[in-house]
């Protein structure tokens, strides 16, 4: 999967700070490191956080990798909670969050960086994605805009064979949670990403707010990562049904304002939810129903918690 992508080179080597979650995979995470530590890029640190892992306890991995930083959380606070924590630990002038489920090409971080060092603007940045196991098929190359009424968009390129035709820098709706590079300086700006998330929808929402501050975010053809995608929540599991349907509302109740609100508001109450009920029920996956039932009894019992709203500050 070694790919032959030609950069520009630079003197200046900011220091990238990389940040990885584990949880319960720790030989997933050490395929990661392995790949991280033939970069071309001389100037990173590599901070893991262990999100309370229940198997598998990860000291394999600070013993195979000495020179991490492995930081081993008391509690599992989730996606959001555990790159926090790393960012709170890191040393670095960027800041790159990758899921423990990918692996890096040698060169890709070089036009990452050298794309924000030629443009101050530019608040968040995700790499070319292709799937690990099928790594002709893309993932990701830039993500169409949200629509505001069912919550829902599409990743560009998504299961395309890779010919090429992504091979632009483009500027993007959102950028992809598997990989993204953001500068300290716009996480102290704009903040922390939304402990309340817990898993999907935080970095959707994460890059409403640095949209917002005024900066535009980017997708980068010449740089590239592969994505196992979804190793630790499965494809289809109660625990992502409830998480990706409790937030789609959760994003709803914080981004979404005015007519547009209450319009989006009616059609997830008296189309999307009934729908979807009846669509689990007549498939017989009565695990995934009450999955999404909990996820929207959440909403009802959380109408006037406050914690929906905060943004947390560096």
């Amino acid at each position: 999967m070694n790919e032959k992508i030609k950069v520009k080179t630079k003197k200046n080597f900011p220091l990238v700070s990389i940040i990885t979650i584990n949880y319960n995979s720790p030989q997933i995470t050490c395929e990661l490191i392995e790949s991280l530590n033939s970069i071309t890029y001389p100037n990173i640190e590599i901070i893991v956080i262990d999100n309370n892992s229940t198997l598998n306890k990860p000291r394999i991995i600070k013993e195979k990798y000495p020179g991490i930083i492995l930081v081993e959380s008391q509690i599992n606070v989730g996606f959001p909670g555990g790159n926090n924590l790393g960012i709170m630990r890191a040393k670095g002038e960027y800041i790159l969050l990758i899921n423990n489920d990918c692996v890096v090409t040698k060169n890709f971080l070089e036009p990452l960086i050298e794309k924000f060092e030629n443009n101050p603007k530019i608040g968040a940045i995700s790499p070319k994605i292709r799937f690990f196991h099928t790594p002709e098929k893309i993932q990701f190359a830039g993500i169409k805009p949200i629509n505001k009424y069912t919550i829902r968009n599409h990743a560009i390129g998504y299961w395309e064979e890779d010919k090429g035709q992504y091979d632009n820098d483009s500027e993007t709706y959102c950028i992809h949670g598997a990989a993204m590079i953001i500068p300290i300086k716009i996480i102290k700006e704009i903040g922390l990403m939304s402990y309340i998330y817990f898993l999907y929808y935080e970095e959707l929402d994460w890059m409403e707010r640095i949209k917002k501050a005024g900066y535009t975010l980017y997708y980068i053809h010449n740089s590239l990562v592969y994505h196992k995608e979804s190793k630790s929540t499965g494809k289809i599991s109660p625990l992502k049904t409830y998480y990706i349907n409790r937030n789609r509302i959760l994003y709803l109740r914080r981004n979404i304002h005015g007519s547009t609100f209450i319009i989006a508001l009616i059609y997830q109450i008296f189309i999307a939810i009934p729908k979807n009920s009846v669509l689990f029920l007549i498939k017989g996956k009565f695990s995934l129903f009450y999955a999404y039932i909990s996820a929207i009894i959440w909403h009802l019992k959380n109408i006037f918690n406050k914690d929906i709203h905060e943004n947390p500050k560096l």
